[in-house]
């Protein structure tokens, strides 16, 4: 997403973060990287952090990748949380009439964490999808 509103030049601010903390500081898989990087995305100097309740507040549309994501940010915003910019990043593609996915409510993205280069091909495909209709819908 980065990428893609830097070559737009769109005034957005992207962040990524975790809901847990076990990756904080830590680059992103190497598999990841080489993905981007042969799509002319370098990604290496990123590094984990966590996702905190002031963030609910910070941004004005948070995604979450999966469902355990979801319930962790809702736990992490309290009963009080305001949960209504908060959605799972495939909606945007899913409710998309030209998307042929529209029965897929709420659906996870696939972790291609323990994976190979395919499957971690697989899921850029995906965030790409997802990204430019995002891209499309907020410009």
């Amino acid at each position: 997403m980065r990428h893609k509103i830097q070559e737009q030049k769109l005034p957005w601010t992207v962040a990524s973060a975790g809901t847990a903390s076990y990756h904080v500081g830590q680059a992103p898989q190497p598999l990841a990287q080489k993905v981007c990087q042969a799509h002319g995305i370098d990604i290496s100097d990123l590094r984990a952090s966590k996702f905190t309740q002031s963030d609910l507040a910070k941004y004005d549309k948070i995604y979450a990748f999966a469902d355990d994501v979801y319930r962790e940010i809702m736990k992490i915003g309290g009963a009080s949380a305001d949960m209504s910019r908060v959605d799972y990043f495939l909606n945007e593609l899913n409710n998309d009439s030209s998307s042929g996915r529209r029965d897929r409510k709420n659906e996870s993205v696939p972790d291609p964490y323990l994976g190979d280069e395919e499957e971690f091909k697989q899921v850029y495909n995906l965030i790409e999808k997802t990204c430019n209709k995002i891209i499309e819908k907020y410009k």
